[in-house]
C-alpha cells in the first residue's frame, strides 16, 4: 500500500489504550503489586532496606527465608517468590460474581454469590501451596462476610456494621471501577453498595473512592491529576481530607525514595493504626468521620510521585512498608488502568509462581463490562423516552 492508502497505525499511547487493555493492565497490575508487596508487608522502610540490603526492586523471597512455615507472625503463609495474597484472591472472587450476574452488583449479590464462592469451591491458594477453600486464607475482616451473611442472616446492606474498619473492602474493588470504566460516580455508588456487606465508616468510603479512581483512570486522556481530582470530587469526611493532604505533599516529589517518609507523615494524623503497625493503638480500626485508611491516600500519593508510571508507583508502595501489599495492589490497578505497562517479566513470574491465569479474569471482566454498558444504554434510553413522555425536556443526544 502507498502512504496515501495505508491505514493509520493504532494509537498506542496511554490515551489510546482500548478497554480490554485498560482492564487487563489494571487487574494484572493489581496482582503483580500484591505479589511484590506481600513478602515485606508489616515492616517499615528501614527494616525492609536492612533485610534486603537496600530497596526492593522486584520479586523477593519470604522475609524469614525457608523458615516461612513456622516463623511468626507470618506462618503458615508463603509470602514472597511471586505469590499473590488475599487481595488478589478476593478480586478474582468478585470478578466471578460479575461473571455470574453479568450486571451491576450490590450487597445482596455479595451474599448470594461472593460468600458461597468463598465457602464452597476449593481453589489453589499460593501462600498455602495447596488447594483449599478461599475462606481458609482470607483475614478475619473478610471472614466477617461469611459469619454475618451466611450464618447470621444479616441484611446484606447493613452486614458491614461492626466489622473492624480497614482496607479489607477497598482492596478488591478494582473490578467495580472497571465495570464502570470512565464513570467514577457510578463506580463510587456501586462500590459503596457492595461494600456495605463488608465494611462501614471510612473502610466503606475507601472502597467507593478506590473504585472511582480506577474508573477515572480508564477515561481517554486520564492523568494522575485527573484521577486524584475525581477522587476528591466524591470522597467524604476524613477520607477526602487524607487524600487531599497526602496528594499536596506528593506533588513536591518525583522519586519514591525521598517521598516515603513525607507521605507517611502526611497520612499519620488520619490513620488509626498508629506508628507500630503490628501493635495497633486502642482506637485502631473503629468507625470515625475524621479518619481514613492509610492505603488509598498513600497509593494516590505515589501515583502522583511516579507520574503514573507502573513500575515506579508499585515499587514505591512496596518499599513504603506497613500494609504495602494492598497499597501496591491499588497503585498497580490505577496505573495499569491508565495504560502504564506492567513489566512482562514480573507478570509472567507471578502467574507461574501463583499458578494463576492472570489474564483470564481480565478477559471475562471485559466481556461483562461491555454487556453492562449496553444494558445501561438501553435502560437510559428507556428512561429518556419515559421522561419525555411526561412532558420533560427532550434529549437531543
Amino acid at each position: 500500500m502507498t502512504p496515501e492508502t495505508e491505514e493509520a497505525a493504532p494509537d498506542t499511547s496511554p490515551a489510546g489504550v482500548p478497554l480490554a487493555g485498560r482492564i487487563t493492565g489494571a487487574l494484572v497490575g493489581a496482582a503483580v503489586g500484591d505479589a511484590l508487596g506481600g513478602p515485606v508487608e508489616g515492616y517499615s522502610p528501614e527494616q525492609i532496606a536492612e533485610r534486603h540490603g537496600g530497596r526492593v526492586h522486584g520479586i523477593v523471597g519470604p522475609w524469614h527465608g525457608d523458615g516461612w512455615r513456622t516463623a511468626r507472625p507470618i506462618a503458615p503463609y508463603h509470602k514472597g517468590d511471586g505469590h499473590v495474597t488475599d487481595d488478589t484472591l478476593m478480586t478474582h472472587a468478585l470478578i466471578r460474581a460479575y461473571a455470574t450476574v453479568r450486571d451491576h452488583l450490590d450487597a445482596h449479590a455479595v451474599a448470594e454469590h461472593l460468600v458461597p464462592d468463598l465457602m464452597t469451591t476449593p481453589r489453589w491458594i499460593p501462600e498455602l501451596e495447596a488447594e483449599a477453600l478461599p475462606l481458609h486464607r482470607i483475614f478475619l475482616a473478610e471472614k466477617w462476610l461469611v459469619a454475618r451473611l451466611h450464618y447470621g442472616h444479616v441484611d446484606p446492606r447493613e452486614a458491614g456494621v461492626g466489622n473492624i474498619v480497614n482496607c479489607g473492602a477497598a482492596m478488591y474493588m478494582a473490578p467495580v471501577g472497571l465495570v464502570n470504566a470512565a464513570h467514577p460516580r457510578g463506580a463510587y455508588a456501586e462500590a459503596l453498595d457492595i461494600a456495605g456487606a463488608h465494611q462501614s465508616s471510612y473502610g466503606r468510603e475507601a472502597a467507593g473512592v478506590f473504585a472511582a479512581a480506577v474508573a477515572a483512570a480508564c477515561a481517554p486522556g486520564a492523568t494522575p491529576d485527573s484521577v486524584v481530582a475525581a477522587c476528591l470530587a466524591l470522597a467524604k469526611d476524613g477520607t477526602r481530607e487524607a487524600i487531599e493532604t497526602v496528594c499536596q505533599v506528593a506533588a513536591g516529589y518525583r522519586d519514591f525514595e525521598s517521598a516515603l517518609a513525607p507521605l507517611r507523615a502526611a497520612v499519620a494524623p488520619y490513620d488509626t493504626v498508629g506508628p507500630d503497625y503490628r501493635s495497633p493503638s486502642l482506637g485502631a480500626r473503629r468507625p470515625s468521620r475524621l479518619h481514613a485508611i492509610e492505603e488509598l491516600p498513600v497509593a494516590l500519593g505515589l501515583l502522583l510521585v511516579s507520574g503514573g508510571d507502573f513500575r515506579h508507583a508499585v515499587l514505591g508502595a512496596v518499599n513504603y512498608g506497613r500494609d504495602c501489599d494492598s497499597i501496591a495492589t491499588m497503585a498497580g490497578a490505577i496505573t495499569g488502568a491508565l495504560g502504564s505497562p506492567v513489566p512482562e517479566e514480573w507478570a509472567k513470574t507471578v502467574a507461574e509462581a501463583s499458578r494463576l491465569d492472570l489474564w483470564e479474569p481480565a478477559a471475562t471482566l471485559t466481556e461483562v463490562a461491555r454487556e453492562v454498558f449496553e444494558r445501561d444504554v438501553r435502560r437510559r434510553r428507556a428512561h429518556e423516552r419515559a421522561f419525555a413522555g411526561m412532558g420533560g425536556p427532550r434529549c437531543s443526544v
